[in-house]
C-alpha cells in the first residue's frame, strides 16, 4: 500500500517518525559480538603461531609469516607482549602465557591466515 503527499518534506517528515529510538551497545558487547562473529564465520582458520627462542627466558611468536610477541620469563613469572608491544599479562607458566599470547593474537589479527 503506498501513500501519496501533497508535499514532499511531509513525506519525509513522516518516514522519521517511524524509525524507533536509537540504540548504543557498550564497548564490551561490541567485542563479544566481533569475537563470536569471527568464529563463525572462519572457524579454526586462524593462522598458525610458531615458536623461536632467542635468548634464555625470551620466545618469541611468528603469527603465520608476521611477528606475534613475546614471552620473557622473569623469576618465575612469565610476561607477555603482543604484536604491538602492549602488555598482555602475567602468568606462572610458559604454556598458559603462550596460550594467552594465540588468544590474543586470533582477535587482534583475525585476518592472517597460513
Amino acid at each position: 500500500m503506498s501513500t501519496a503527499f501533497a508535499h514532499p518534506h511531509h513525506a519525509e517528515a513522516t518516514a522519521h517518525e517511524a524509525i524507533p529510538d536509537e540504540v548504543t551497545v557498550d564497548t564490551a558487547t561490541i567485542a563479544a559480538i566481533t569475537e563470536i562473529e569471527a568464529e563463525v564465520v572462519a572457524p579454526a582458520q586462524h593462522a598458525r603461531i610458531t615458536w623461536s627462542r632467542p635468548d634464555t627466558g625470551l620466545w618469541a611468536a611468528n603469527y603465520g609469516g608476521y611477528y606475534g610477541g613475546t614471552v620473557d620469563r622473569q623469576g618465575t613469572h612469565f610476561f607477555v607482549s603482543d604484536t604491538f608491544g602492549q602488555y598482555v599479562g602475567d602468568f606462572r607458566s610458559l604454556e598458559e602465557a603462550q596460550q594467552r599470547l594465540a588468544e590474543r593474537l586470533h582477535v587482534l589479527l583475525p585476518d592472517v591466515r597460513r
